[in-house]
């Protein structure tokens, strides 16, 4: 089996049974807006989100309608927000598929982002799921909030290991924390216990974040993106941190100068990627990695051994252990 059927192994069947309602949720009577949703539909991701909001949802008292309207909300959000930073980052390419950008323009390509916000604020409305809808609502304003920190950080190349933190929690583990929350408050969960897996979700988010950070500064380039593509986009993320805060300062000016230059050039690429491995940047980014991973895995100690839990485990064991 695969990690990915081994995650989903106790919520198979409403996972599948999510792919109907999920497309249900995006239809629109507008051609144009019809043939999109279909593009992004049939090139659609892991739906780890999705899955997270089942496994919370099964570990804290069983799946119900609730949980596919959380569902849903969030992969909703969470399309929207892949459609815009595509816009917003000029990328023409989206898990090896043509963007929305590239294909439709940019115009297109931030309606139908906002479309689909405005069909997961309708679903939880129509629902009633007023306390869903504060949930992802957060969410939403934080991936805002840290979405213009790195931009501002960017300019001054002068981020801190603490606001790299804070950048990362906000951009992307609040999300991943909304669906831990969204799912456990689907099921019915005491206050404390929604706090407890929006810690589950927010651990787990950094963990990943901090790996594919890691990514980067891999020479062989095992997802597939350009090596060094942070580098180029002036992205200063923590193994490049580490790095500059154990290098002597000339050391520091001429990395922060050739990466200030908003790098095009193979070769300057690969000296920052060297420093940084000399350095052991990606030795350090591991080993708080693997502390957030623990601490993710920590907060599910007080559930009993299930499958939901064993499969909330193997999902954060993966997102420290993958190759992609």
């Amino acid at each position: 089996m695969t990690p990915s059927e081994i995650i989903t192994k106790p919520i198979s069947g409403e996972m599948k049974n999510f792919e109907a309602y999920f497309r249900n949720s995006m239809k629109s009577p507008v051609p144009l807006l019809d043939i999109i949703l279909n593009y992004l539909i049939r090139r659609k991701g892991k739906q780890m989100r999705p899955m997270i909001v089942f496994l919370s949802a099964k570990l804290n008292g069983g799946i119900n309608n609730t949980t596919f309207v959380a569902a849903s909300l969030i992969e909703l959000l969470h399309t929207a927000t892949l459609v815009h930073d595509d816009v917003v980052d000029e990328t023409n390419e989206r898990r090896g598929f043509f963007s929305i950008r590239a294909l439709w323009k940019s115009k297109i390509a931030v309606l139908v982002g906002d479309y689909l916000l405005s069909k997961g604020l309708l679903l939880a409305i129509d629902n009633n799921e007023t306390e869903l809808l504060r949930i992802v609502s957060v969410a939403v304003r934080e991936m805002s909030e840290g979405e213009l920190l790195q931009i501002e950080k960017s300019r001054k190349l002068n981020i801190s290991e603490p606001e790299y933190f804070e950048i990362i929690r906000k951009k992307t583990a609040t999300l991943i924390a909304s669906c831990a929350a969204s799912g456990a408050k689907s099921a019915g969960a005491a206050v404390h216990i929604i706090e407890i897996m929006r810690l589950f979700g927010e651990y787990t988010g950094i963990a990943f974040q901090i790996k594919d950070d890691i990514f980067d500064y891999q020479k062989k380039g095992l997802i597939g993106k350009p090596t060094g593509n942070d580098i180029k986009e002036k992205k200063i993320t923590l193994p490049l941190i580490y790095a500059l805060e154990n290098a002597t300062d000339k050391e520091r000016k001429r990395i922060l100068k050739l990466i200030s230059a908003r790098q095009k050039d193979q070769g300057k690429i690969d000296e920052i990627i060297d420093f940084v491995n000399v350095k052991k940047g990606l030795e350090y980014a591991a080993s708080k990695m693997d502390n957030y991973r623990q601490k993710a895995i920590e907060m599910l100690d007080q559930f009993e051994n299930c499958e939901a839990k064993n499969s909330l485990i193997e999902l954060v064991n993966y997102t420290t252990t993958r190759n992609m």
